[in-house]
């Protein structure tokens, strides 16, 4: 059912200095993750800054993505919104894109019940025909999808998985107590790759990836071949660089450090911005540490 197992890149969505979508660079950053071995590339999510997207570019965005993977690897487009009936109606555009499973966060800002959420997935859910990852993202979203929950809701036959990024190992244990072993568990942190996956999940879906691919591949397959102490150096060695990656808000910190690669522009779309002089020298600090600059 798992739509992949490995390491997916939660890609940034490149902007010009015009506020248009950079599609040129784009497609150069896709490429490149291919060719460093990525598993899967979670598109328009929250590292692809899919709050200031609208509808169109949206869609346009993950469209293009698709026709330049080619099939190549699974392609994932972040869909969810606070309204279930837009959020259904983007998904549905979405599926229509040729993605091969959609990654649906929890509502925001409404602050919905379980009782809602749980309607809320199962109605979006109805309306598609391509598997669903959950996504629930407390920290942004101020909504957190409950154990209980996550078990009810993988019951369903488009629902195969959910990306945990609650920073809470404990939940994830009880997760994967509870729900099926086909049920697919992805880490949405990634500092907690090797605990979470060490409790039965299967890959994680990563922002470190899109500055260092290959060493996140690694780490994965070491984990899901049973070699541990390599999945252990690789976790502790990412984990300066990491923390600079989350130094200031998500993506903020990742954009520039793909523009000290000279990767991407630094642009951004507000209320996002560059980030200040310290923490770009962190970055620089912990970029030049892991040889990536």
């Amino acid at each position: 059912m798992a739509i992949f197992t490995g390491c997916g890149v939660a890609i940034v969505t490149p902007f010009l200095p015009n506020g248009n979508v950079d599609f040129e660079c784009f497609r150069e950053l896709i490429e490149w993750q291919i060719s460093e071995g990525i598993d899967a590339i979670v598109v328009c999510g929250t590292t692809g800054e899919a709050s200031t997207l609208d509808d169109k570019e949206h869609i346009e965005t993950i469209k293009f993505c698709v026709d330049v993977v080619n099939k190549r690897i699974p392609v994932i487009g972040g869909a969810g919104s606070n309204d279930t009936r837009h959020g259904i109606n983007l998904a549905k555009e979405i599926e229509k894109t040729g993605v091969d499973g959609l990654l649906l966060v929890t509502p925001y800002y409404n602050k919905c019940s379980q009782a809602g959420l749980i309607e809320h997935y199962i109605a979006t859910a109805d309306a598609v025909n391509v598997p669903c990852i959950l996504y629930s993202v407390p920290g942004r979203t101020g909504v957190n999808i409950a154990p209980q929950t996550v078990s009810l809701l993988a019951g369903h036959p488009n629902i195969v998985g959910i990306k945990e990024a609650s920073g809470n190992i404990s939940q994830v244990a009880e997760i994967a107590r509870l729900v099926p072993d086909n049920f697919a568990i992805y880490s949405g942190n990634d500092d907690m790759v090797v605990p979470l996956m060490a409790l039965g999940g299967i890959g994680y879906i990563s922002v470190v990836a899109n500055v260092a691919p290959a060493d996140s591949v690694r780490m994965s397959r070491s984990l899901l071949n049973g070699d541990l102490e390599t999945a252990k150096k690789l976790q502790l060695n990412m984990k300066g660089l990491i923390d600079s990656l989350f130094a200031d808000v998500n993506p903020i910190p990742v954009k520039a450090a793909l523009h000290m690669m000279n990767k991407c522009p630094l642009e951004y779309r507000l209320p996002l911005c560059p980030p200040s002089n310290q923490v770009m020298d962190r970055i620089k600090s912990e970029m030049l540490s892991y040889g990536l600059i």
